[in-house]
């Protein structure tokens, strides 16, 4: 019997979710987990889904949209857990999240060099777009933009 379930963060949350992130490899040091997290909570385009076994976390997928294209950071799963269907489950719930917006199309952010996570992707129907990402710190001074 499956008893995962997914749900929006609860505040009670926060300690596993940065302990997962970190167990996952998709913490980095130039982000301040909580200040990420509260920044996505604050808005009322974005949330970050968890996924839960009674009250331990095992994934986050962190989802919000523009306007125009739906966007996916912080997908994690526990390293234990990995390969049995709950990264799938995980990015179900994100796209679920943006259809019931109105949102048609999610991108998503994957390091080069990380085959694992790519082919994870492929295996749920992302493909690669061959483009680039670009980005400007508009505040360099705040290190939670360096």
């Amino acid at each position: 019997m499956d008893t995962h379930n997914i749900r929006e963060i609860e505040d009670n949350d926060l300690d596993q979710i940065v302990a997962l992130w970190e167990a996952a490899g998709v913490a980095r040091s130039w982000n301040d987990p909580l200040h990420d997290i509260r920044f996505c909570r604050a808005s009322p385009s974005s949330t970050l889904l968890v996924l839960v076994d009674g009250a331990r976390v095992k994934g986050t997928a962190m989802v919000g949209e523009d306007g125009h294209r739906g966007w996916v950071y912080y997908v994690a799963i526990d390293p234990v857990e990995q390969g049995q269907g709950l990264g799938r489950m995980i990015m179900t719930a994100a796209e679920n999240w943006l259809e019931a917006r109105g949102i048609w199309k999610l991108n998503l952010l994957v390091r080069g060099g990380n085959s694992k996570v790519q082919a994870f992707y492929d295996s749920i129907g992302y493909k690669d777009t061959e483009t680039r990402c670009y980005q400007k710190a508009l505040n360099p001074s705040d290190p939670a933009q360096a």
